[in-house]
């Protein structure tokens, strides 16, 4: 087992931050600027891909991995006695759902946003085979494919014609974090249902305001119904994250410091 990658900023109360995709922290310079007036941000890198690691072989990931080693990073961040905020987005959301569920000794409250756990849902079955779909057109055709597949997945609607394209090799394939999602999370993650049951920390399941009416969103609204955990809009899409930082950390920041919406 190595040990956890993982960078701090700020000062504050620990937060810890778990990416979406493949892990890989990309673009999230803005979001933990913005939070670490607030926060000591903690941002989790399940595969090391930022601390060297990108280019390395990567097998199919488990979200109880994800979660085992942000419990570890939490560990060893926190003094004794202490418990830390956490936010999760897609792929990262999950896994921050399994460590709420799994590890809630050392949570004070955990944020999940658009967990693509579409097997709460009661279509689950039919979603997830949605996501199948795309990781076949991913092996078959390439990213481009796989991305206009995705999209319409996450709209809920017919895709029509994909874009042409070829397999990438296991090179190419091992350089992108955008193509090790497709290869090696999005199968295994979207297939994960989350524990329910009670927990001594406060779950709040946020999606984007840009997300209603699609997949995510729904999944997120039944997801807080069936968790009895607090529902949450946040500014923007399944990607505001990046494309609006600021408004993004602020709200967050209100969501765990006690002043954000709760309902």
């Amino acid at each position: 087992m190595t040990d956890p990658y993982y960078d701090i900023t700020g000062d504050g109360p620990v937060l810890l931050i778990v990416p979406g995709g493949a892990g890989h922290p990309m673009g999230l310079g803005p979001v933990t600027d913005a939070l670490s007036a607030h926060f000591t941000v903690v941002t989790y890198d399940p595969l090391g891909l930022a601390h060297g690691r990108l280019g390395e072989p990567v097998e199919d990931q488990r979200v109880q991995d994800w979660s085992d080693g942000a419990r570890r990073v939490l560990d060893e961040v926190l003094a004794e006695g202490e418990s830390a905020y956490v936010f999760g987005t897609s792929a990262g959301a999950i896994a921050a759902l399994d460590l709420h569920a799994r590890h809630a000794d050392r949570l004070r409250h955990v944020v999940a946003h658009e967990p693509p756990c579409v097997g709460v849902l009661p279509d689950g079955a039919r979603r997830q085979a949605g996501f199948r779909e795309v990781c076949e057109a991913y092996r078959t055709k390439g990213l481009a494919a796989a991305g206009a597949l995705m999209t319409a997945v996450l709209e809920e609607r017919e895709a029509g014609a994909l874009p042409e394209g070829r397999p990438l090799s296991r090179e190419e394939e091992l350089a992108s974090p955008m193509a090790l999602q497709m290869a090696h999370v999005i199968g295994p993650f979207t297939s994960y249902v989350p524990e329910a049951g009670p927990s001594q920390a406060r779950l709040t399941v946020a999606a984007g305001i840009d997300s209603r009416g699609q997949l995510l969103y729904r999944t997120a609204e039944f997801l807080a119904k069936a968790q009895q955990a607090d529902f949450a809009e946040f500014p923007g899409g399944h990607l505001a994250l990046l494309q609006h930082p600021v408004a993004f950390a602020d709200l967050l920041t209100r969501t765990f410091l006690g002043a954000g919406p709760r309902s």
